[in-house]
């Protein structure tokens, strides 16, 4: 059965907390303003959706051809999944201590940027590996997480830009709460993915 709920809890967490684009996108908000910061956005929402299509591909190549394999990837994306929950109770996300160096505002800049981005690459195979293929591979559902995701992901890039530094200070100020509700999500869909598949 699919579960709405895990889904999009899943998604919201990943898309809003900090990585490499949102701590980037919100530098540039503090530097040039939401609108010529807003190119950038749109590049990582749009690289985030070409990364999905491709995960789309290879799932689908992987569960016409290698059904096997598919038992192993859903308790693995739930061990990932749990792992980012446990670093986001830690406050300890590797790529969020990172300083951004790079000034620029492009849209190409950004779309290439998400090929490069662990954080990216994982969430989008872990998305449609364990949250859609298992349940409905119709077109219809891959249009819908596809439309989810790039409003999602443009929704917390916009965020992080608007608010600028006053969304850093805000996170920091409330941070163990909002760590603890993310970490609490994460978990809840991984258990979710473990119990699906133990249902199956």
């Amino acid at each position: 059965m699919f579960n709405w709920f895990a889904f999009f809890s899943y998604m919201f967490v990943s898309c809003i907390t900090p990585g490499p684009n949102n701590l980037m996108c919100m530098a540039n908000g503090t530097k040039y303003g939401f609108k010529k910061s807003f190119r950038f956005c749109l590049g990582v929402t749009t690289g985030f959706t070409l990364i999905l299509l491709l995960a789309i591909a290879c799932n689908y190549f992987i569960y016409e051809y290698i059904p096997a394999i598919v038992k192993v990837m859903t308790p693995l994306g739930a061990l990932y999944i749990l792992w980012l929950a446990w670093m986001i109770w830690q406050d300890k996300p590797k790529k969020a201590r990172k300083k951004i160096q790079l000034d620029t505002t492009a849209f190409h800049t950004a779309i290439i940027l998400q090929f490069v981005n662990p954080k990216g690459l994982l969430y989008g195979l872990t998305l449609i590996t364990n949250f859609v293929f298992p349940y409905d591979r119709s077109l219809k559902m891959f249009l819908i997480a596809l439309t989810a995701n790039f409003c999602m992901e443009l929704f917390a890039n916009s965020c992080w830009v608007l608010f600028g530094s006053m969304f850093q200070k805000f996170f920091e100020k409330y941070k163990s709460i909002l760590n603890a509700i993310m970490a609490l999500l994460l978990a809840y869909c991984a258990i979710s993915l473990f119990l699906n598949e133990l249902a199956r």
